[in-house]
């Protein structure tokens, strides 16, 4: 059962992907981002609810100690959401899941690092952080020197023009920043709180950035939510609580989680392959080539369950 839930994970994740950079990547709707926010929180706030009526325990002392981690995880997607404006689902997505790398680095420096992992194995963690490090530099470097006509070219298919952008790299890099932080702490939180109510918490603030973005958009900006520009995001909203429903199961099976992790952690792979087939994304030779150290890194770091 592990392996298709793994592999649901996989295809939940990497379909969030693909429908969130549906939903947010008109660069004309300034707000795209704070809608998909709206998507995602009302998506798991029903979750919530669900969990909840069927036993899940939650309260106001669970949700304010899980609330900085929270707020880091919606802080950090928020941030991802704008940068699907800016930039390719292919190149932001390798990026933004190299979290697990910046994860490892804070558990080497800290000393937190699972105590298994000895010898060997630690230098091969170390080696698949490199890997990420270099691919995640190769591709702002790839980035800043590609000639703006061979740039303008490859993305003539897609009708979707993106410029050459310290921005547009900036954003997803801040994401992976910020998700590596929430994970880091949600790794100490949870040694006090039980996993499902903490889910619940997360859901719960997620919902109520939901309220506040409504808010601020529709009340304060009176800006419209057109239910066919708003269908994209729920789908990806559905798709990123289904993903992560899947996933908290698929890594409970302790005696298979060294082989479900890394299937999980290569969902950005399905994602560039998604944005290729759906989004008519296409990138030089040299972006795959760093795509590819990203991806083997991400996969490598699966294996320790990074």
């Amino acid at each position: 059962m592990w392996f298709w839930l793994s592999i649901i994970a996989l295809l939940c994740w990497s379909g969030s992907d693909l429908f969130s950079k549906i939903g947010c990547r008109d660069a004309r709707d300034k707000y795209s981002h704070l809608k998909m926010v709206i998507a995602v929180g009302v998506v798991m706030g029903l979750h919530a609810l669900y969990e909840i009526l069927t036993g899940t325990e939650i309260s106001w002392s669970v949700i304010w100690t899980y609330l900085p981690v929270s707020l880091l995880y919606i802080g950090s997607m928020t941030l991802g959401y704008i940068g699907l404006r800016y930039i390719e689902l292919s190149i932001s997505s390798p990026i933004c899941n190299s979290s697990g790398a910046i994860v490892a680095v804070l558990c080497l420096l800290t000393g937190t690092l699972d105590d298994s992992i000895t010898g060997g194995m630690r230098w091969a963690v170390i080696g698949a952080v490199a890997l990420v490090c270099a691919g995640v530099i190769g591709l702002g470097v790839v980035e800043s020197r590609e000639d703006d006509a061979l740039r303008a070219a490859r993305q003539e298919a897609s009708n979707y023009k993106y410029a050459k952008s310290w921005l547009a790299l900036c954003l997803p890099v801040a994401y992976c920043l910020l998700d590596a932080a929430g994970t880091f702490a949600d790794s100490l939180v949870l040694e006090t709180l039980n996993e499902d109510s903490a889910n619940v918490a997360y859901e719960l603030t997620f919902l109520l950035a939901a309220v506040v973005s409504f808010l601020y958009v529709v009340i304060i900006k009176k800006d419209k939510l057109v239910p066919k520009m708003e269908a994209p995001k729920y789908v990806g909203a559905i798709f990123e609580t289904a993903g992560q429903f899947a996933y908290i199961y698929a890594i409970a099976d302790s005696a298979h989680v060294a082989l479900s992790a890394p299937i999980i952690s290569a969902y950005c792979v399905a994602s560039v392959v998604w944005s290729r087939i759906f989004l008519k994304e296409k990138l030089s030779a040299k972006h795959y080539i760093m795509i590819a150290l990203v991806v083997v890194g991400i996969v490598m770091l699966g294996v320790f369950d990074i």
